[in-house]
């Protein structure tokens, strides 16, 4: 079966001037042409597709996303090229998960912060709260944002 731009970019949830935009930098050279020109999608470019587009994502720019493409149409021969390229980005995105992790723990530290706060209609509630009635994963935050700030 293929899929014209509009049908593909509707399934992925993409603009289809992002699809022409990556045909035009080389990123899509399985995509066939009707007679008339039409782009034509066939269901293995799906898998393509989310392979490019979670490249992207990991902040990887469209000439390295190309250097990808062009290693898996070359076969075999850039196997170890590729898992390269893979291991970088997925240590990128455990680098930027690390970091929003931390983020979290920050958003929550003060979400219940605020909370309890709200309940006991001051934020003064903080300076007398025993340790012994923080909830321990917020204590852990607690402590270490009292750390950074004294460095």
């Amino acid at each position: 079966m293929f899929y014209t731009v509009g049908e593909i970019a509707k399934k992925l949830g993409i603009p289809a001037s992002t699809l022409r935009y990556y045909d035009k930098e080389g990123l899509l050279p399985f995509v066939e042409r009707s007679g008339s020109g039409i782009r034509m999608f066939k269901d293995s470019a799906l898998e393509w597709l989310s392979v490019i587009e979670c490249l992207k994502k990991t902040g990887m720019p469209i000439k390295g996303i190309k250097k990808f493409v062009d290693w898996c149409m070359e076969g075999d021969a850039t196997i170890a090229q590729r898992l390269e390229l893979i291991d970088r980005q997925r240590d990128e995105v455990l680098s930027q998960l690390a970091k929003l992790n931390e983020t979290l723990d920050i958003l929550n530290y003060k979400h219940w912060y605020y909370e309890t706060a709200k309940a006991a209609g001051t934020c003064g509630i903080h300076n007398t709260l025993p340790e012994s009635e923080i909830p321990p994963k917020i204590l852990e935050i607690r402590k270490k944002l009292k750390s950074s700030t004294e460095k």
